[in-house]
């Protein structure tokens, strides 16, 4: 199991659509490729753009489905955070 640290990378705010680009890129798919579980842990961070949620985890929704909330998992969100994460998921939810 892998933890991506959103605020060590993004700040207090993440809004940053590269910085979500890299932790997809890098991290996210490569380990959900090998079946692996990841934890994304929001501790830190007072809030994030819908860009940036999507630009983390809309690919692998397109790759892996709906299963894809079985091995992705979010920390430490607090309540904006949540409701960005659940705008999100629920629009990729209802595209498939």
């Amino acid at each position: 199991m892998i933890t991506i640290n959103i605020k060590q990378e993004a700040g207090e705010f993440a809004e940053n659509k590269d910085i979500a680009r890299d932790f997809r890129i890098n991290t996210i798919l490569p380990t959900l490729n090998k079946g692996e579980e990841i934890i994304i842990d929001f501790t830190g961070v007072d809030g994030a753009t819908q860009s940036f949620i999507h630009a983390l985890i809309s690919e692998p929704f397109r790759k892996h489905g709906d299963n894809v909330l079985d091995k992705v998992k979010f920390k430490n969100c607090n309540k904006t955070v949540q409701k960005v994460i659940t705008i999100v998921t629920e629009y990729m939810q209802e595209a498939e």
